[in-house]
């Protein structure tokens, strides 16, 4: 099984979720400015919510992938909003790409928001995630 891990994060929060995913994956967390070069069967794709959406950055990133993705998994934090998904679901879905019904969402430090989040206990939860979604993904398989 073939995975991407690929992360828009100005504040470091959403990278923290793309090292977990990375740790149980043993695939290479990759900023969005990292193009996938080659068809995967997963691509983990995360993000922050900036302005109400996902950046601007995450919607090129996905307007220009060109190789071929069985499952795009959303993970994404913020201190205030809820997760990207829905942002997310109709740039993937205009690809006629899959997009998983699943995702992984916390809350982020911002300013005074949340200090320390995400947190030990969201990493650990993460990365609980993406055992899960690899489970799914091999009985899937079968």
């Amino acid at each position: 099984m073939k995975i991407a891990i690929r992360y828009y994060s100005e504040t470091g929060n959403t990278a923290k979720l793309a090292e977990a995913i990375s740790n149980v994956t043993n695939a290479k967390a990759l900023t969005i400015d990292n193009p996938l070069i080659e068809n995967v069967d997963i691509l983990f794709l995360g993000s922050s919510v900036y302005y109400s959406s996902a950046p601007k950055k995450m919607k090129t990133f996905i307007k220009n992938i060109n190789v071929k993705v069985g499952t795009v998994v959303n993970f994404s934090t913020a201190s205030i909003m809820k997760s990207t998904y829905n942002s997310v679901k109709r740039q993937i879905l205009a690809k006629n790409i899959n997009m998983s019904t699943r995702e992984f969402h916390c809350k982020g430090s911002w300013a005074a928001f949340y200090e320390a989040r995400p947190n030990d206990k969201d990493l650990n939860n993460c990365r609980e995630f993406a055992k899960q979604i690899l489970i799914e993904q091999k009985n899937k398989n079968y």
